[in-house]
Formats: structure tokens, C-alpha cells, sequence
């Protein structure tokens, strides 16, 4: 395929052909719902016609998401357009940008600090990376807060996740392991996720008051945390609905500056029976995000035991 290095230099038709067939088939085999992925495969197949009609990369992009995300609108689903050509190995941009976001995020610890009436803070942004990266960053700061009152999860800003990091984290504010969801994979064996037996040191454990922030911003990793420990009746969920992405993804090259996004499997909590894909995490206390803080440490203030708090 011919390289275009710009999102203004208009794309063959021929090559657009190529890219939507390619798009077609990768959705087709890998989509994690066999009747919606041949659907999708056949609407792209069907629209060639008028995807030829897109003057750019960029508005291919746009218009195969659309396509993409029109039946029932998985929004891990779609086509990237990248400025700079991709790297001839096919690997994902997003994977392969997750080492230097975990860097220079501190591992997704964006604060951690001690709130009035030793409640705690713990503020996650933009996403859980795997422990392998910020696990060490992820346990020092619950660490910190292990001796409060009472603790507040902020996830407002919390984009992405990593299931094995969500897994860690429960395993400090369980006080025994906890299924937290069974992962449910087209071409691969269902897969279960628990929390671990609890972990030695410092740990807030499983009978302390504990809330977590959401927003509309709050999306697919960080919607899976919120999500289990409210299932759990582990936590109050104070905020906003979230963005309601709950399908694991991986990327597929379509052309030099093309990414293809396709979820390849679905989350079931053994609570609800399902998971939070396109209706998103709904708040115990629903308050506009801004708010969200101060009505967390209201509530969790409420329900701390009279004899915990410090006055």
C-alpha cells in the first residue's frame, strides 16, 4: 500500500477497498460476539461504496467507526488514524504507549492524601496499569491509607485498567478472596479473576467505609472497579454514570496510518449476571463529577463507626 503521511491527501479507492475488507474480516473472525461481528462484517462489506467516498485516512477512520459502533454501539470498537506512519511490525499504539504512561503518570497515583476525620484519598489517573508496571506504586499508596477511617477510591479520571491491577487492588479492601468477574472469550475458555487471600503489611481490608468517585470521563478499566466493588456491596459509587465500556480490546493494523480496535471478550460479574457495557457504572449517590468529592466524604463520614472519628 502506498503510504500517506497526511490527513488532507485524499486515498485511492482501491486502497479503501482493501482497508474496509481487511476491517470486515478482523471484526468478522475476533469480535467477541460471533452474530454482531458477522453483522458488522456484512454492513461494512454492504457500505464499500460509500466509505470509497472519504477524501482522507483520517475521515475513513471516522467513517468505518461509525459503521463500526452503529449496532449496538461498543465504543472499544473503531479505527484510528495516526498522524506518523505505524511501525511496519504491527504492534498496538495504545499497548506499546502504556510503559511510558504508567512513567510518567507515577504509575497512575495522581494524589494520595489524609482528608479530614482520617478519611483517605487515593486518586487513580489515567488508568490502571498492570502491576508488572505500578504495582509497587499501586500497593505503597494503599498502603498509606491503610490505617484511615474510612477511604475514598477517585476513579473520575480513570480512562483504561488492567483486570490483573483491579485484582491487586480488591485485594486490599477484601478480607478473603473475591470473584470479581469471569471473562468470557470467543475463540478462548472463559477465564475467572479474584481478588487474592489477603496480603501481608499494612491493608484498609474489607470492613471500613469505602466510596469511589465516578464521572462520564470514568471508562472501561476504571468502570470495572467501580463496578465490582458496588456489585460487592463493597462500596458507594458517588458521581456520574460512567461512559459504559466494558469489553476487553485488541488492535489489528489496517494500513500504515489505520488501527483497527476489537473487543475480544466480555466481563460477567457473578453478582449482577452481566457487566456495564453501554449503560455504564449508575452511582449509589449520583452528583455532578465536580461535586463527587465532598459527597463521598459526607457519606462515608455517615456510616464510620462514632468512636473512629476524630474530632
Amino acid at each position: 500500500m502506498t503510504t500517506l503521511d497526511t490527513r488532507e491527501q485524499p486515498a485511492s479507492q482501491i486502497e479503501i477497498a482493501e482497508v474496509v475488507e481487511r476491517t470486515a474480516r478482523l471484526v468478522g473472525e475476533h469480535y467477541v460476539f460471533a452474530d454482531v461481528a458477522a453483522r458488522l462484517a456484512g454492513l461494512l462489506r454492504a457500505d464499500t461504496d460509500h466509505h470509497r467516498q472519504a477524501h482522507s485516512w483520517a475521515a475513513l477512520a471516522d467513517t468505518l467507526t461509525r459503521t463500526l459502533q452503529s449496532v449496538n454501539g461498543d465504543r472499544h470498537l473503531g479505527v484510528r488514524f495516526h498522524d506518523r506512519p505505524l511501525p511496519e511490525d504491527g504492534g498496538d499504539p495504545l499497548a506499546d504507549s502504556l510503559p511510558g504512561m504508567a512513567r510518567a503518570s507515577l504509575g497512575g497515583i495522581h494524589r494520595v492524601e489524609r482528608l479530614p476525620d482520617n478519611v483517605g484519598l487515593v486518586r487513580i489517573e489515567p488508568a490502571l496499569f498492570s502491576p508488572t508496571l505500578a504495582g509497587a506504586a499501586m500497593t505503597a499508596a494503599l498502603r498509606l491509607v491503610a490505617d484511615a477511617d474510612a477511604l475514598i477510591l477517585d476513579l473520575r479520571e480513570t480512562i483504561g485498567g488492567d483486570p490483573e491491577m483491579e485484582a491487586l487492588i480488591c485485594g486490599h479492601l477484601f478480607d478473603r478472596p473475591t470473584h470479581i468477574y469471569t471473562m468470557r472469550q470467543r475463540h478462548l475458555p472463559d477465564r475467572q479473576f479474584w481478588s487474592p487471600a489477603p496480603l501481608a503489611g499494612a491493608r484498609f481490608g474489607g470492613d471500613r467505609p469505602l466510596a469511589v468517585l465516578t464521572s462520564a470521563t470514568t471508562f472501561s478499566g476504571g468502570e470495572s472497579l467501580a463496578y465490582a466493588l458496588q456489585q460487592h456491596g463493597r462500596a458507594t459509587v458517588v458521581g456520574e454514570r460512567t461512559g459504559g465500556g466494558a469489553h476487553p480490546r485488541t488492535g489489528f493494523p489496517l494500513h500504515p496510518h489505520l488501527h483497527l480496535s476489537v473487543p475480544i471478550a466480555s466481563p460477567v460479574n457473578p453478582v449482577s449476571g452481566t457487566n456495564w457495557e453501554g449503560t455504564g457504572v449508575v452511582p449509589d449517590v449520583e452528583v455532578p463529577a465536580a461535586e463527587a468529592l465532598d459527597a463521598a466524604h459526607r457519606t462515608v463520614l455517615r456510616t464510620t463507626p462514632p468512636s473512629l472519628i476524630v474530632t
